[in-house]
């Protein structure tokens, strides 16, 4: 019985596919033509059959989504738009017919729990269609996007499932209707005559905007040239060999409005940058990993930053450390020295060239640290150092390593797969992570130093900084990868006061505490780097406003969010490859950039 339903849905498809997604953020058109399009497709999407509120969808970590397209010309900008959200494996259909047909398609898509369906008329001519999308219903979660004149609704009278139907056909209502599903745009718009009795005058649902869209300057008034100041100053960074690419984004008013990669992986230009490409974060891990678990954790009250190491870290019990608050580690006034000794005070009888059970740890590809080195060495380090700047501002590394400390002996899950659990993965930041090697191909990964001290080699998808990668890769205050877009999730998540996606990860009061400036004696708030009110000093940008916070990296990185702008700022680069410099710093190139970006704000259109 099944074998003959599907044997009779053949249809003309176009052959399976796996798009390359690492497509330019939007669609082709000058910014003004855009957003007058926009409007237009904004003015006639209606969202249909959505009683049960599967649009927006929601629980990313559960969904397995495979997008199928028929003969939709605008498929790839489609399925590019749908990929910034979570992983989405796009497919062809022409293969699926005569010999190979519906039945080897539904076999293709078992692997996947929630179909995205590709539609114009010429395609729902096709019975067979409606059949494969009611069959398919039954097991999977199953989304309609139809595109066409409103005579194609008639075609889906028999269909149950959820169906975005935008009347224009365009690159931007491809965008727009991608978008829509994930909730990057909201739909607002109801039928506006009857083109059957399932699909009449006044039908339609809302639905809202709970993650980040893709657009352009002009629709958050902004002129797309504005913005040209900052192509100039990328390309000033590589010819001066400040790094040799780097890759910027901008969202405002929730909407990433500039995402460009510029140069190369190294200066031997072999392989360019690409927006999807993964960056070692170096100290953006401070905030971007450890404080946000710290935050998760107080909210939940599971931890309190007026309890001390001693409350969360037995062994500290017994050192100095047992009195020090949590509050004096994330403000870095705990008196911690800057560091603990790394490769340096290694052995040669610690490390191997291969692995084994002896030598567990990988530091890179041929050095391997012998078991326990970090229980053994580096953590008596820490617990036994000095505390002699204790209620000054001294910013230190030992700080955050022992945050890794206290969030692991509360949660008993080691730091990478807690905030792969509890952020990364629900947020559906597809590259971030520890540990990237493990998940990503090195090509996606950008290089660092080619370090010929210790690693002896180029240090391409293995952390830069030497404490955490004698730690295996995995700190608390370095660590971190991740692509400009992935970023930019997780700081959208903190500018709109912990909510993202439907979830709200923490309450808005817990940003508002660890984001403000907490310290009488610094700028900072609580783990977070904030606007530095010395004026000349133009940190992190002369035009930066004081509720500013982020941080920046060692290899050549920031993320700056203000609230007052509603903007977050990405900058990202590999500044130490070959070797460290220090000209990304010395030419400026973070805050003018940033600086850029105010100006084209204050122009306006």
């Amino acid at each position: 019985m099944i074998k003959n339903k599907w044997g009779r849905m053949a249809l003309v498809l176009s052959g399976f596919a796996l798009f390359n997604t690492a497509c330019a953020q939007v669609p082709p058109l000058s910014g003004q033509n855009y957003v007058a399009e926009e409007r237009l497709v904004q003015n006639s999407t209606v969202l249909l059959n959505n009683a049960k509120y599967m649009i927006p969808l929601q629980k990313l970590e559960d969904l397995k989504v495979a997008s199928v397209h028929f003969t939709n010309q605008y498929a790839t900008a489609f399925d590019s738009l749908l990929n910034k959200y979570t992983k989405v494996q796009a497919f062809e259909g022409g293969t699926y017919t005569g010999a190979k047909n519906l039945t080897n398609l539904a076999n293709d898509l078992k692997w996947y729990n929630t179909i995205i369906l590709q539609v114009n008329e010429a395609d729902l001519n096709n019975p067979a269609l409606i059949n494969f999308i009611n069959t398919t219903q039954k097991t999977k979660s199953v989304i309609v996007a139809a595109f066409g004149n409103g005579a194609l609704l008639t075609k889906l009278n028999d269909v149950t499932v959820p169906v975005i139907w935008a009347e224009r056909v365009s690159v931007v209502s491809a965008s727009y209707a991608a978008q829509a599903i994930f909730g990057g745009v909201s739909i607002t718009q109801k039928l506006t005559k009857t083109y059957s009795p399932v699909y009449s005058t006044g039908m339609g649902f809302t639905s809202q905007q709970i993650r980040l869209q893709y657009s352009v300057p002009e629709d958050v008034g902004i002129k797309t040239e504005n913005l040209d100041g900052i192509d100039k100053i990328a390309r000033e960074a590589i010819s001066e060999h400040a790094t040799p690419g780097c890759v910027v984004l901008v969202a405002k008013d929730g909407k990433v409005i500039f995402n460009k990669a510029y140069g190369y992986h190294t200066y031997d230009n072999a392989m360019p940058d690409k927006l999807t490409d993964i960056f070692d974060l170096a100290s953006m891990t401070k905030i971007s990993a450890t404080t946000v678990a710290t935050m998760q954790l107080f909210d939940q009250g599971k931890l309190s930053i007026e309890n001390t190491l001693g409350d969360y870290i037995p062994l500290a019990v017994k050192s100095n450390k047992n009195d020090v608050k949590i509050r004096e580690v994330l403000l870095h006034q705990a008196g911690f020295i800057p560091d603990i000794q790394s490769f340096e005070k290694v052995k040669p009888s610690d490390h191997s060239t291969d692995s084994s059970a002896a030598y567990p740890t990988r530091v890179s590809d041929h050095y391997f640290l012998r078991k326990d080195y970090y229980k053994d060495v580096m953590f008596p380090e820490m617990l036994n150092s000095p505390l002699k700047t204790r209620g000054q501002y001294v910013y230190s590394d030992v700080s955050m390593l022992f945050m890794q400390e206290v969030i692991e002996n509360i949660t008993s899950i080691p730091e990478n797969t807690y905030v792969q659990q509890q952020f990364y993965t629900p947020l559906g930041m597809q590259t971030a992570g520890f540990l990237p090697l493990y998940r990503f191909n090195a090509n996606q990964i950008i290089p660092t130093e080619n370090d010929q001290e210790y690693r002896h080699s180029l240090l391409d998808g293995y952390v830069h900084d030497p404490t955490a990668a004698l730690k295996g890769g995995v700190a608390g205050h370095a660590g971190l990868f991740a692509s400009a877009n992935d970023v930019a999730i997780l700081y959208q998540m903190l500018l709109n006061k912990g909510s993202y996606g439907g979830v709200q990860y923490f309450k808005p009061e817990v940003v508002d505490l660890f984001t403000t400036k907490q310290s009488p004696v610094s700028r900072r708030g609580l783990g977070f780097d904030r606007w530095d009110p010395i004026a000349d000093r133009h940190y992190p940008s002369k035009l930066a406003s004081d509720q500013t916070f982020g941080h920046t990296g060692f290899t050549g990185t920031c993320v700056w969010v203000d609230p007052k702008y509603k903007l977050v700022y990405i900058f990202l680069s590999n500044r130490v490859n070959p070797n460290v410099g220090s000209k990304l710093s010395s030419l400026n190139i973070r805050p003018r950039i940033q600086d850029v970006v105010y100006e084209a704000i204050g122009k306006g259109m």
